[in-house]
């Protein structure tokens, strides 16, 4: 649920300081930059909660701690090319291949009760599906429209 409210709070105050900077509206522009704030708090949860980002992927996932750091890595990566004019289409291929990549460890941290900020198996379980797989729709969506096709 954070993440939603990071990227449609920003999306708004960007859509508002473009528009008193540029006199228009920007939204292609305003959903690139609400999604790179979005992938830059994300991404520090991987950081700040890297025991339970760990518990998310199946015992039989090697060297999770590294691929937990590095996905991390690849989302600030790929925020910051989705403000990089010449990188904002690649960038927006990667981050919906990125999105794709990464929902079976949602999916699997939800069959398991995940709650990866505390490192417990108390989370929400299955019922978390209902909101993580549409909210993954909604991130791939919104890079392409922001990025890909724009």
């Amino acid at each position: 649920m954070k993440p939603l409210i990071v990227l449609i709070v920003s999306f708004v105050l960007a859509m508002v300081v473009l528009l008193l900077l540029h006199h228009q509206y920007e939204w292609a522009f305003a959903g690139r930059i609400s999604m790179a704030i979005m992938l830059f708090f994300t991404a520090s949860a991987h950081f700040a909660f890297s025991k339970g980002m760990e518990m998310m992927m199946p015992p039989s996932i090697p060297y999770k701690k590294f691929l937990v750091a590095f996905t991390g890595v690849l989302e600030v990566l790929g925020g910051i090319g989705l403000l990089i004019p010449s990188l904002r289409y690649l960038a927006g291929i990667c981050l919906i291949i990125f999105f794709v990549a990464v929902l079976p460890a949602n999916i699997y941290a939800a069959m398991q009760s995940i709650d990866y900020q505390k490192g417990t198996t108390g989370g929400n379980g299955l019922r978390y599906l209902w909101f993580r797989v549409p909210l993954q729709i909604l991130f791939i969506l919104w890079v392409y429209f922001s990025a890909v096709a724009h």
